[in-house]
């Protein structure tokens, strides 16, 4: 039996724009056929309060 590395990555083909295919919005039927990801974006607030 063959376990999956829980330390596994996800990746995007090479030479794919990563940021531009991460944004686009999933179709109507991509949908409702559930062939979609949900994507979560973080980002850092730099800016200096003081």
């Amino acid at each position: 039996m063959l376990k999956k590395k829980q330390e596994e990555q996800p990746s995007v083909a090479p030479g794919v724009d990563d940021r531009e295919e991460l944004e686009l919005d999933a179709t109507k039927e991509d949908i409702q056929s559930g062939n979609y990801t949900e994507v979560t974006t973080l980002s850092l607030d730099e800016a200096d309060p003081s």
